[in-house]
């Protein structure tokens, strides 16, 4: 979850103190393991939050027990079922709340008590694995819960994934149970079953069930519905062996795996464990966090469930605070067709959520959308949101770190006016929390919220550190930072010393425009949080193992510090800022370690109509950009049509698509000139070598579809700078 946009240039209050007894000793060794058994150890610290005393280790799913006794009737889980279908174009209204299908607390943890003891009939051993695929659903997480209390682990499959990379990861999981949503993931993970020796069932939650699948060996994979599958634990499932496997799982064993979605070979499986989900949802609800300001919370669900932003978010954190913190909430689940149909603004605007989770992408959708709604407004009515705005914008800076946190005159005239209806349509005007994640997000677009009263809180983690390490905090919001290091945990920023050592870098000065180089390292992290290791399956052979040591071994060193690659600093503040990703950065001609990401923000800021920036130059002459257009229907998942929308459109009115703006004098004079102000922006562009000479504009927008985007919407550079060398090269001619 990496931010790299240039911080605020403002002195920031003073740090959350830990004393040295709040920081655990770790003995040097492997502080990882790589088989399914694995049981993680890891040190205490004498006293704080992470203390033995005052976090004690526990299995998570005891907290949803917890959960199901203090709030019996309250609703846990809440879809429209069956699905909806749009009603036109963009309209998608929700269903009024009676319709809705819904899971007390009670429900859940007893639906999934039912389903683990089937997993158990079904051929789920102790340390096994369920895969789940499909769309985030209530059977979605009461699934992971059940896999979980049948001393297993639960596997999020992506939408995106192809069948082959379905068929990898139920087969190196060692999956004996597969739930699936639709045909689609019926159909890929059908197609494969041969090449998938351990898998036993698959149960469906959103279809029929097919029959059943024959291999050519004559072994049976059942194939059922969701609802036969809670028969049948009730009617058959042992309530001894579920005890039994409780009995067997520790905290320090793995409770789910996490499939990194990297831009080469096959990705890691990350191994969370239960006491890295209780430790992480532990400190990440303390006080400081302003976590609790949404609780008794209603989430909306939309983001993938396989992913760890989405885990935490939707499923381990409100049980947690269903259990510890005795706070309920109700989860709503967006429709599978939301996003890619940009209907979520409906779901929205039902739910009224108290906590909102977004990708970047997410937010700059809707800026975009805003800022067209806004440009068509005209006369007084334009004069005043301006003047209201202004308002909000000087506000939103007082708020941030070092502000006077002072309400500017006439901030609350110009909030109950218009601010507050724009938050009203939005669907966010009950929102407490907005938190922003797995990817870059530029100051631009979090000033833009701010100024409309939504001061997002930016917050950075890996999959291999359970989704979170440090946040911008509500009193401590600095834009272009990631925040401090929540209480518990250690960072810190290392170079690699003569022999092989880490070497703590010093610390920079806050708020400074260009951070030195001696000032910058390696973002390292350990804790609790930190995950297992990446899993092997022996069943892969020797080779595959040894590689998979090899890559832990690389990860986490042997003082138990967590490489998270990212390069960044650390101000005497205690607060960071990432300055570039290692294997992201541009050497230049003379040498130089160019990070493109600030660079291209700097563009996007300065040229709003634009969708993606890619810069490229490593082990090339001079550097050059790809640029992508605001499109209608681009969602990051798909790239949308040729259509322009937004202010893609305002750039010449006379152009209407992508096709005709590629060879357009005024769309080539807007991105120039962007491009010439960010060469001439010190803060960005240190010298010559980080200046952009050239560009083209790509014909279509990037997306996960068409392979430029993990699935967490990650820009795959190398892939796509592959992708696009018919446009690319030609700069260098």
């Amino acid at each position: 979850m990496s931010e790299r946009v240039q911080v605020v240039t403002r002195h920031i209050l003073a740090p959350i103190a830990v004393a040295g007894s709040e920081v655990p000793v770790y003995e040097p060794g492997e502080h990882f393991g790589i088989f399914p058994d694995y049981e993680h150890k890891w040190p205490y610290p004498e006293v704080g939050i992470m203390s033995a005393q005052q976090t004690p280790s526990t299995l998570f799913t005891s907290f949803l027990e917890e959960a199901a006794k203090s709030f019996p009737e309250v609703p846990a889980l809440a879809a429209e079922k069956p699905v909806p279908a749009i009603v036109r174009a963009g309209e998608a209204p929700a269903l009024p709340w009676e319709a809705w299908t819904k899971w007390t607390w009670k429900d859940y943890y007893e639906d999934a008590r039912r389903l683990a003891k089937a997993f158990i009939q079904l051929g789920v051993e102790q340390f096994g694995s369920v895969t789940i695929f499909g769309f985030n659903a209530p059977e979605w997480m009461v699934s992971a819960l059940a896999a979980m209390l049948c001393g297993g682990k639960y596997v999020g499959i992506y939408s995106t994934d192809t069948p082959e990379q379905v068929q990898y990861k139920v087969d190196h999981s060692n999956a004996a149970v597969m739930v699936v949503d639709g045909e689609m993931e019926f159909e890929a993970t059908a197609k494969h079953v041969e090449d998938m020796p351990e898998l036993r069932a698959i149960v469906c939650w959103g279809i029929p069930a097919p029959a059943q699948l024959t291999r050519k060996d004559g072994s049976i994979c059942k194939v059922m519905t969701f609802k036969d599958c809670l028969e049948l634990g009730a009617s058959q499932g042992s309530d001894t062996s579920l005890a039994a496997r409780k009995e067997a799982t520790r905290p320090g064993h793995a409770m789910g795996i996490i499939y990194t979605s990297g831009t080469t070979g096959n990705p890691k499986a990350v191994m969370v464990h239960h006491d890295a989900a209780v430790a992480i949802t532990t400190m990440a609800s303390q006080a400081e966090t302003g976590a609790m300001q949404g609780y008794p919370a209603r989430i909306l669900s939309y983001l993938p469930l396989s992913h760890v932003a989405g885990s935490m978010m939707d499923m381990w954190f409100p049980i947690l605070m269903a259990g510890k913190k005795k706070l309920h909430s109700t989860i709503y689940f967006a429709r599978p067709y939301d996003l890619k149909d940009m209907t979520l603004a409906a779901r929205i605007q039902f739910v009224r959520p108290t906590v909102f989770l977004g990708v970047p992408r997410v937010y700059e959708k809707i800026q975009s959308r805003m800022m067209g709604v806004a440009a068509a407004i005209t006369g007084v009515k334009k004069s005043i949101a301006t003047w209201a705005k202004g308002k909000g914008l000087e506000y939103c800076r007082n708020m941030q770190a070092g502000g006077s946190k002072a309400k500017p005159l006439f901030h609350t005239i110009a909030d109950k006016l218009i601010l507050s209806k724009a938050r009203d349509a939005l669907g966010l005007d009950q929102c407490k929390i907005f938190i922003v994640g797995a990817a870059p997000i530029s100051a631009d677009t979090l000033e833009y919220f701010g100024q409309l009263g939504m001061m997002i809180q930016n917050v950075y983690g890996m999959s291999e550190s359970s989704g979170l390490t440090t946040l911008c905090l509500p009193l401590w919001n600095a834009f272009g930072t990631v925040g401090q290091a929540l209480p518990g945990i250690e960072v810190k920023c290392f170079k690699t010393g003569p022999n092989g050592e880490n070497v703590e870098v010093p610390r920079c000065q806050p708020g400074a425009k260009v951070v030195p180089e001696d000032f910058q390292g390696e973002i390292c992290f350990r804790g609790r949080h930190i995950m297992s290791g990446y899993m092997a399956n022996p069943r892969f052979g020797e080779a595959h193992i040894n590689e998979i040591r090899e890559k832990n071994s690389s990860t986490i060193d042997k003082e138990g510090w967590l490489h998270s690659g990212d390069k960044g600093c650390m101000d005497t503040n205690g607060v960071f800022r990432i300055t570039g990703r290692y294997k992201e950065l541009i050497i230049g001609a003379g040498g130089e370690n160019i990070a493109p990401v600030p660079v291209e923000d700097k563009i996007k800021q300065l040229a709003p109509a634009l969708s993606n920036v890619m810069m490229v130059g490593d082990n090339r002459r001079f550097n050059v950009a790809l640029v992508t257009l605001l499109a209608e229907g681009a969602t990051g998942e798909l790239p949308g049509s040729d259509d322009l929308t937004g202010a893609a459109l305002e750039v010449n009115p006379a152009v209407k698509t992508i096709s005709a703006a590629l060879k357009d004098p005024a769309w080539q004079k807007y991105i120039q000139d962007a491009i010439d102000k960010t060469n001439s922006d010190t803060t960005v562009c240190q010298n010559n070598a980080w200046k952009i000479q050239k560009f083209a504009i790509a014909s279509r927008d990037f997306s996960v579809q068409t392979g430029e985007f993990t699935p967490t919407m990650k820009l795959k550079r190398s892939v796509a700078e592959e992708m696009w060398k018919d446009l690319i090269d030609p700069l260098y001619s």
